[in-house]
């Protein structure tokens, strides 16, 4: 007899797998955040990096769209072969496979085609003529920086094109391989990505030693980031195919069954789904777009790049571990006699990503200077670097709770095979975002921009839980609000309480070095997090307690 992928192995509990799914994601932040301390160290805000920034806008965001844990490609496989038997899979795997590589090897073919004027696309302030950059005041040196990090950018855009096919690739087997009740592989596998720059940093510095920032050096250094980023894409696929052969998740046959039930059904979710999320990398673009024309535009996309890094790592952990366990448990519960149940695991991932994200976010705005330091601040990357990245960091803290909302309310949508919705509330947002944009980037600069993303997170959150209040005959919002609330206030406690230990250590051991620093930075986030525990704990709500009490029974084993 048949039986259910996710019934191949003895099922895991929610707390299991997020459990596995933390560690793995956590042991990639940590050679993400050294790979990004690595480009710091060897770039700093220099055009190398900066081209990177606006180069990777397609490529690079195809391959988190459309191949990133969560991403469209893996949440529909999830969605529907999480439903399927054992037997079923590898035809509607290598149906999938056969559609999706032949779309995107067209994609491909046109993006290395049309380079040129895809970056003037993405950054068209790139693209200032001499007698324009005279007329907006800007000096001979600042123009021949923008050019050649123009140059920069096409070459490397030309590079990473071929990610865009890898993207879909590794999304589908990705989602095949949570679907068969394997999340460790999913989860680790953007290390591989890390391990590959790293490498190739390494080789640059071995062979230019100090001289990798010069001016001279950048569009060698501009290539080894684009190269180090495709071979990380490579080797995110290969890693995953013995494990989905093993699994019998289908190999390298061509199948052409593309209107079977089962393969309408996910494409029926990948479309709308696919088109939603790339609403949002629309907005990334809309943010480039708007930072391309701010006169050192190279050091402010940098700043973006490094602060996004410093916000997404926890970020990253934290969704991983709450939005992986939570899809496939929203699937098994769409069908409205399972409504009741639903509700609960869509407040325990709402509730779950306050407790996590609100102080988090309070403690990163507090301390964003000290932590922009300690992480980057060594060989090119300078004190002035430091600040521009800081100002940057808290504007992305702000957003930290909305944005993983509205992913937890999406999967709930994609989980009731409803990709559309979703799709048309991100169509409005790519308007509001660019006026946001437009109005916020001259008085405010690269921080604005981020703001402007924060507010059409924001706003997306409220839609989303507006429209599943009707459709799901109504949610305690009230009561969820008063928790949520309660935790912000909690949280913003922490991190004042955090600021002042931090003012008063600077007062007593100064700003400079950097065990000063770590030490500061060490003993005034762990008073933030003791006073928010504390706090947390006296509002008794059922997450906090679940969480604490899980931590007490690991202590006492231990």
């Amino acid at each position: 007899m048949s039986v259910c992928v996710t019934e191949s192995k003895p099922t895991r509990s929610l707390a299991g797998i997020a459990g596995i799914v933390a560690i793995a994601t956590l042991i990639s932040k940590i050679f993400g955040l050294v790979r990004q301390q690595a480009i710091a160290a060897a770039f700093g805000v220099g055009p190398a990096y900066g081209a990177y920034n606006f180069a990777y806008v397609i490529p690079g965001f195809l391959l988190i769209l459309l191949g990133g844990i969560n991403g469209p490609f893996h949440s529909a496989i999830v969605s529907v072969l999480a439903k399927r038997k054992q037997d079923e899979v590898a035809p509607i795997m290598e149906s999938i496979t056969t559609l999706v590589v032949g779309i995107l090897l067209l994609v491909t073919i046109g993006l290395m085609i049309f380079a040129n004027p895809l970056v003037h696309l993405v950054a068209p302030g790139l693209y200032i003529t001499p007698a324009q950059a005279t007329a907006n005041g800007m000096d001979a040196a600042t123009f021949q920086v923008l050019q050649q990090t123009k140059e920069i950018a096409i070459q490397q855009f030309r590079i990473m094109a071929p990610m865009a096919m890898l993207a879909g690739l590794i999304g589908i087997g990705f989602g095949a391989l949570n679907a068969a009740d394997q999340y460790w592989l999913p989860s680790i596998s953007p290390l591989f990505s890390s391990v590959t720059m790293l490498i190739g940093l390494g080789g640059l510095a071995l062979y230019l030693g100090d001289k990798v920032a010069l001016p001279q050096y950048a569009v060698l250094g501009g290539a080894v980031l684009a190269w180090s980023t495709l071979a990380g894409a490579v080797l995110q696929w290969l890693v995953q195919l013995p494990a989905q052969w093993k699994s019998g998740l289908g190999g390298f046959r061509l199948r052409f069954n593309f209107r079977e039930p089962e393969v309408q059904e996910v494409i029926k979710i990948m479309g709308p789904a696919t088109f939603s999320s790339g609403m949002m990398q629309i907005n990334v673009w809309t943010d480039l777009f708007f930072a391309s024309f701010i006169p050192n535009a190279a050091a402010a996309v940098s700043a973006m790049g490094y602060a996004g890094l410093l916000v997404l790592t926890p970020l990253g952990i934290l969704s991983n571990a709450i939005l992986v366990p939570l899809l496939p448990a929203f699937a098994k519960l769409a069908a409205p006699e399972n409504w009741a149940e639903l509700k609960v695991r869509i407040r325990q991932g709402l509730l779950t990503t306050a407790v996590t994200m609100l102080p988090t976010s309070a403690l990163m705005i507090a301390l964003a200077v000290p932590l922009s330091r300690v992480v980057y601040e060594r060989y090119a990357f300078k004190v002035e670097d430091s600040y521009l990245t800081a100002s940057v960091m808290v504007a992305y803290a702000l957003g930290m709770f909305f944005y993983l909302s509205r992913d937890v309310l999406v999967r709930v949508f994609y989980a009731l095979e409803d990709g559309e919705t979703p799709f048309r509330i991100s169509i409005v947002n790519i308007f509001l975002n660019a006026l946001l944009d437009f109005f916020l980037v001259k008085p405010l600069g690269a921080p604005g921009l981020v703001l402007a993303t924060v507010g059409v997170n924001a706003i997306s959150m409220v839609a989303m839980l507006w429209i599943l209040n009707r459709r799901l005959g109504g949610l305690p919002l009230r009561s969820w609000s008063i928790s949520v609330v309660g935790l912000a206030i909690g949280s913003a406690i922490a991190g004042i309480a955090a600021w002042g230990t931090l003012q008063v250590s600077e007062h007593i051991l100064g700003r400079e070095g950097l065990l000063i620093l770590l030490f500061q930075l060490c003993l005034a986030g762990a008073i933030g997090l003791v006073v928010f525990v504390l706090i947390a704990i006296q509002l008794r709500i059922p997450e906090v307690s679940q969480v604490v009490d899980r931590l007490k029974q690991r202590f006492l084993r231990r």
